[in-house]
C-alpha cells in the first residue's frame, strides 16, 4: 500500500492501482473538482471499476485538465494584453507630464531671462 502526501492529506492507494493507473492517480490528485474525501473514495473504488469505468473517469478528468489549461492560457493571454495597453497608456502619460515639466522650465528660465536683461538694462 502506498501513501501519497498532498497538500498535507495522506492518501492510501494500493501499489497495484498505482503501478496499473499512474496518469489517472495523477490526474485525481491534480483536479480541482473533488474534495480529499472524494479523491480517496475513487482511489478505494478503483480496483472494482470496469475497465469502462476506469475509462469514463479517465477521459472525464483529462478532459478537465485540458479545458482548464486552455482556460488558463486565454486568461493570461488576456492579462498579457491588459498590461500591455495599460503600459503604452502610462507611458504617452509620462511623456505628456514630461513634455508640460519641461515648457514650464522653458517659461520659467525665458522668464528669468527677461529679467536678467531687463537688470542688466537698468545697471547701464
Amino acid at each position: 500500500m502506498a501513501e501519497i502526501k498532498q497538500n498535507g492529506k495522506t492518501f492510501n492507494i494500493s501499489d497495484e492501482i498505482l503501478a496499473q493507473y499512474k496518469e489517472l492517480v495523477d490526474l485525481v490528485l491534480a483536479t480541482e473538482s473533488m474534495d480529499d474525501d472524494e479523491r480517496q473514495y475513487w482511489f478505494d473504488i478503483l480496483p472494482s471499476m470496469t475497465n469502462e469505468q476506469v475509462d469514463r473517469l479517465f477521459n472525464i478528468l483529462d478532459t478537465e485538465k485540458k479545458k482548464l489549461e486552455k482556460l488558463e492560457e486565454k486568461y493570461q493571454n488576456e492579462i498579457k494584453n491588459l498590461n500591455e495597453k495599460h503600459l503604452i497608456e502610462w507611458q504617452e502619460f509620462q511623456m505628456k507630464d514630461s513634455k508640460k515639466k519641461i515648457k514650464e522650465q522653458e517659461s520659467s528660465d525665458a522668464d528669468d531671462d527677461a529679467d536678467d536683461v531687463l537688470n542688466m538694462l537698468n545697471d547701464l
